[in-house]
């Protein structure tokens, strides 16, 4: 007789503590200690007579992803707001958006007065499916947005053809990828902009901030003045004293820009990416033979991913469970045994409480603007059946012990076979 579920009153399958998250190192502690020394707390701060953090940030992820220019941002919103601007769309232009992601996927598009066009998604990944890029592809549309999602690399071989096919920019939002490849070749670096958030959950996070990675210098460009207010940084260091930012009259921007504070803990947290990745790797992979023991389906990701990262580890439940129980109940459940935060898939954008146009005046721009930017109108029948069949676990529980997975399969297990009881 399996025992009482805990969110009953029984007995947790697990009551050790899972590994926390974000981590700091002395490097970090170092690097936050020398800004707050330096007197330069922001790059439109007086240059001192060494490069800010920010510099070293942008030029150490430029580094690691084998780009060629890397622009700090404050936010992954302001990220992709930035990338999208940078490539020229505006108002009135549609944009590609993948049906299942966070909210900034579309809400970025919708900023800039352009028109998201909700794309449905890959059964197996989650993530955009080309077919149906294809089929929304209007004569108005002005460029791709795609988005890695949870352990997921979309189908970049697929995407990159029908942007290039169609002349359209393909932006990758990355902000659930640091580290991950595709052929070998760093995410963010296929298309024209890839674009990172570095918020407090991410694989690589300063709590808050961001990052534009491009191979085009004239792109770099544009992102540097849209962060910065229309300032870009001055080729020839400043006298001391005076600001590194010079006024161009090239364009004008918004204030994006990453303070030093979170440059200096990017820096820091940048030198142990790789190894916890590689940890959450590990564990993934023996998980997914777990799941599978269990009749549970792991999260896919698109043949030629050749170095997979996990800022979530998605979890597919059997249809004979959700005959019996919403997977809102049964994450709830779950979460009750593992004593960890576990969630459903993010809602499907025409279902998403947190994407609503009409609940700002600032997009009550005519009847044919607000009518073409209502997500209600777009179907997205994979993405709507992905989200109430999946549940999505934090990244940071794989950095566990191998032998803790069994936990997650266990704690699993004993949820669906009380399902009916939920």
């Amino acid at each position: 007789m399996v025992s009482k579920l805990a969110i009953h009153g029984g007995s947790s399958i697990r009551t050790m503590s899972w590994p926390g998250w974000p981590t700091s190192s002395p490097e970090t502690v170092d690097n936050l200690l020398s800004v707050l020394n330096s007197q330069r707390w922001s790059i439109s701060g007086p240059y001192r007579g060494v490069p800010s953090f920010e510099q070293r940030f942008a030029e150490a992820y430029a580094r690691y992803t084998n780009a060629n220019y890397c622009v700090p941002a404050s936010s992954g919103t302001a990220s992709l707001t930035m990338a999208l601007e940078a490539v020229g769309v505006g108002a009135g232009d549609e944009v590609i958006v993948p049906g299942l992601s966070w909210v900034a996927s579309a809400s970025a598009v919708l900023n800039i007065n352009a028109i998201p066009m909700l794309t449905d998604v890959n059964p197996q990944t989650g993530c955009l499916d080309p077919n149906a890029v294809e089929e929304a592809i209007t004569s108005r549309c002005r460029a791709m947005t795609v988005v890695h999602l949870g352990s997921a690399v979309a189908d970049l071989n697929a995407l990159m053809h029908i942007a290039e096919k169609n002349n359209l920019p393909l932006i990758e939002d990355c902000s659930q990828a640091h580290g991950a490849r595709f052929a070998g070749q760093h995410v963010g670096t296929f298309g024209i902009a890839g674009t990172f958030s570095m918020q407090h959950s991410k694989l690589l996070t300063s709590g808050e901030g961001g990052a534009v990675l491009t191979q085009d210098e004239q792109i770099a460009r544009r992102l540097a003045h849209l962060r910065a207010d229309g300032r870009t940084l001055s080729s020839v260091p400043p006298p001391l004293d005076h600001m590194e930012l010079l006024e161009t009259a090239e364009l004008m921007g918004s204030n994006y820009c990453l303070s030093e504070f979170h440059a200096a803990i990017l820096l820091a947290q940048l030198e142990k990416l790789d190894t916890e990745n590689a940890i959450r790797r590990c564990n993934a992979e023996y998980l997914d033979e777990l799941m599978l023991q269990i009749g549970c389906f792991p999260q896919q990701t698109t043949l030629g991913t050749t170095e997979r990262v996990y800022y979530s580890y998605v979890i597919g439940l059997p249809e004979s469970v959700l005959e019996k129980v919403s997977v809102e109940k049964l994450a709830e459940a779950l979460s009750a045994e593992l004593n960890l935060p576990c969630k459903p898939m993010y809602a499907a954008l025409n279902q998403c409480t947190l994407y609503q146009p009409e609940s700002r005046r600032r997009f009550a721009l005519g009847k044919d603007f607000q009518s073409s930017v209502q997500p209600q109108r777009f179907s997205l029948p994979i993405a709507e059946v992905f989200s109430h069949s999946h549940i999505a676990l934090p990244h940071h529980f794989l950095l566990a012990e191998e032998t803790d997975m069994l936990d997650v399969q266990r704690a699993l297990e004993k949820v669906m076979s009380h399902a009916e009881h939920l």
